[in-house]
């Protein structure tokens, strides 16, 4: 599958916003809480008391990086073979950082290894050198927002719009290519992200493991956290931004990312981008479309991706 010109109308990538079941739920529920007080005015505490449940729920799905409960979200690769998948991904969080992502892309080419960099617009404008050079060397760059503001997900769909649309338009700019992939600040989001997200053509992506990588100073206990089951169609979470140092001042995630690529190649798994795995799921569907199925025909057509 062709990455999409870097000039494209992000309306040519634009995905149809399905509203989850705790959405559609908790649409019905506030119609009904207030149907309910209209019909009779005594019931509104036991109505308001709903709205505001539904509303913590929400939250805490919000809170919940790898929750799906908002819309769709990445936490594994898709399967593409039937069970006998051995690629992973390896995503890198904050970049870029001058002195440390170099040196990060020195590890993974040393190790033959392809990742995906969730890069902030901000930092890609002051360091517009090392986007070039993840390009250059066979990486993906995705979208990790224009400011990697902690009040994020406290936006409305206005601001999430404008903080992500920037930092398309700057990404693209110095990659040469439109992200497909968004990750929210630190994983949190709130309700208003998805739609917005399908406007822009990206998909939500967050991880199966993470190392705490940026406050975890002991290099054995990352690695450790990303290791433990590491299985086939895991995504994994380092940073080569706001990376914490070891004893020894030295970036914890360059002591770290040895050990995982070792480790990846001793359990013979393979590295893929995330857009990678994006056109082999493409191409995957396309096949099980074209597939005879028995008695005749072929089978029914998988929604577009």
């Amino acid at each position: 599958m062709n990455a999409p010109s870097p000039h494209t109308n992000a309306a040519e990538g634009v995905r149809r916003w399905k509203p989850s079941p705790l959405i559609l739920g908790t649409a019905a529920l506030h119609g009904g809480a207030a149907a309910a007080v209209l019909a009779q005015p005594a019931t509104w505490p036991w109505a308001a008391s709903g709205v505001v449940a539904s509303h913590l729920v929400l939250t805490a799905a919000g809170l919940w990086p790898k929750s799906a409960l908002l819309g769709p979200n990445w936490t594994r690769l898709p399967d593409t073979s039937g069970g006998a998948d051995r690629r992973i991904a390896l995503t890198i969080d904050d970049g870029p950082d001058p002195e440390v992502t170099p040196r990060v892309l020195d590890l993974l080419d040393r190790h033959g290894a392809r990742a995906t960099f969730f890069c902030i617009g901000d930092l890609a404008r002051r360091h517009p050198q090392w986007i070039e050079a993840m390009v250059a060397r066979g990486h993906a760059v995705e979208n990790h927002s224009q400011r990697h503001r902690h009040t994020f997900s406290l936006s409305g769909p206005g601001a999430l719009r404008q903080e992500i649309e920037v930092a398309q338009e700057t990404l693209a700019e110095i990659s040469g290519t439109r992200p497909l992939f968004f990750r929210a600040p630190a994983g949190l989001r709130n309700p208003f992200l998805e739609p917005v997200l399908c406007g822009l053509g990206l998909r939500l992506a967050s991880w199966t493991r993470r190392g705490f990588d940026t406050r975890e100073r002991d290099a054995g206990k990352v690695a450790r956290r990303l290791l433990q089951g590491l299985a086939p169609r895991d995504i994994l979470l380092v940073h080569d931004g706001h990376a914490a140092r070891s004893a020894d001042g030295r970036p914890v995630v360059l002591e770290v990312l040895p050990k995982v690529l070792r480790a990846a190649a001793a359990a013979q798994l393979q590295w893929t981008t995330l857009r990678g795995a994006l056109a082999a799921q493409a191409v995957w569907h396309e096949g099980e479309r074209e597939r005879p199925v028995p008695g005749g025909g072929r089978h029914p057509p998988f929604d577009k991706i």
